[in-house]
């Protein structure tokens, strides 16, 4: 019977043109054409470097923690470089049958008008650097980090969640329809 011995894992990451990666200790720095984000994260058992436009992330004799701590680490500064690349964008619709939902952006708050029939209205937190557009029923929130983005979308269909009411019924509220980016 064989034992299966893995030396090394190693996983590469393009990085396009006009994006720069640097590595400092611990922090991760991607800048491109939208801006810069910064990430901190534990690199103490994993190494890393540049060649040309290439980023190679890998560890030596890695475990099963290690190695899913490896594919973790790529997939956010994937997502960093992709953010300040391109961007991200959430779509939201506001879906109402019974009493019609009013939205108002009031500086860093997005306010819940009317909804199901409320007199006072619901507030949803807009993270900063997060952009929140309102058309008619639809909503647009995008910027340049994903965990942000997609955390204000989430406080927006958070705050128009129907609390002590059938949910068969009463099926008004704000829906994210679509991830993805600009």
């Amino acid at each position: 019977m064989y034992t299966k011995v893995i030396i090394m894992a190693e996983y590469e990451v393009s990085i396009p043109q006009g994006v720069t990666v640097n590595i400092n200790k611990n922090q991760v720095v991607v800048a491109g054409k939208l801006g810069e984000l910064k990430r901190e994260f534990k690199l103490d058992k994993i190494k890393t470097e540049q060649k040309d436009s290439k980023l190679l992330i890998k560890t030596d004799k890695p475990k099963t923690k290690e190695k899913a701590y490896l594919g973790s680490i790529t997939a956010h500064i994937k997502n960093m470089i992709k953010g300040v690349e391109k961007g991200h964008k959430y779509k939201l619709k506001v879906v109402y049958k019974h009493f019609p939902i009013n939205l108002e952006l009031k500086g860093n708050e997005l306010l819940i008008k009317n909804f199901a029939g409320e007199k006072k209205p619901r507030k949803s937190k807009i993270l900063e650097d997060v952009k929140v557009k309102i058309s008619g029923d639809k909503i647009e929130v995008d910027g340049k980090d994903i965990e942000k983005v997609g955390q204000t979308a989430a406080n927006i269909e958070k705050a128009s969640r129907i609390k002590k009411k059938d949910i068969r019924v009463f099926q008004d509220g704000i829906f994210i329809t679509s991830k993805g980016e600009e």
